[in-house]
């Protein structure tokens, strides 16, 4: 019993040494470990594991026992001194054992998790160029293609401020013609209304004409 309890602890801590230096051997305990883990694999562990802890509890219940009649009595004859010795012995060899497993178990856990993650940043870092590349290149189309709408966009302001132009340039030559027009009609207006001033003072002069030879012959 004793010792196979030690062998256990022993091969445990080979075990723990093992997966603490990265050595050749460490990729077969890794894998050991992860077929281990596998199927039936945890569930047989956690039967062995609950074994010695029952085990365990066992003889710390006995040990309890034994001290408890020692303080009865008084005293203690060697056979009771004997098998203290030995479920002591017992529970320290087995509390061992499993913390050593599950010093184990954490190890392997770290080991593997420490793997996903250099793995996973190894193909970030793999594909970060490639990212940047093709996200450097979307943008240059995307600036590309916003550079083309502006230029259309600039030749078509461009074309509607010409047109716009020779509009106002019509309208300002309409304006004078116009004006001209309108300096025109004033000018008529003027000479028509000097002629009829003097058609109107010709009239007069005619009305007054006989009028006055009239008043000659009388007298």
């Amino acid at each position: 019993m004793f010792q196979l309890l030690f062998m256990v602890i022993f091969s445990e801590m080979a075990v723990i040494m093992v997966l603490s230096f990265k050595t050749p051997l460490r990729k077969l305990t890794l894998m050991v470990l992860d077929r281990v883990k596998r199927g039936r694999g945890p569930l047989m562990v956690k039967t062995v594991a609950a074994t010695i802890a029952v085990v365990m509890i066992s003889s710390v219940y006995s040990m309890m026992t034994i001290q408890k009649r020692w303080i009865d009595d008084g005293s203690a004859n060697p056979t009771e001194q004997i098998l203290m010795v030995k479920h002591l012995l017992e529970a320290t060899l087995m509390g061992g054992v499993l913390f050593l497993a599950l010093m184990i178990d954490r190890l392997h856990h770290y080991i593997r998790e420490l793997r996903i993650r250099r793995k996973s940043m190894e193909a970030i870092k793999k594909q970060g160029p490639e990212d940047g590349k093709s996200s450097g290149s979307d943008k240059v189309k995307a600036l590309e293609g916003e550079v083309t709408t502006l230029q259309a966009k600039l030749k078509q302001l461009e074309s509607d401020l010409e047109t716009k132009t020779k509009e106002m340039d019509a309208a300002e030559a309409n304006a004078v013609a116009l004006r001209k027009q309108s300096e025109g009609f004033l000018l008529e207006y003027d000479r028509l209304l000097e002629e009829n001033q003097n058609l109107r003072n010709q009239l007069e002069s005619l009305e007054q004409s006989p009028s006055r030879s009239g008043n000659k012959k009388n007298t």
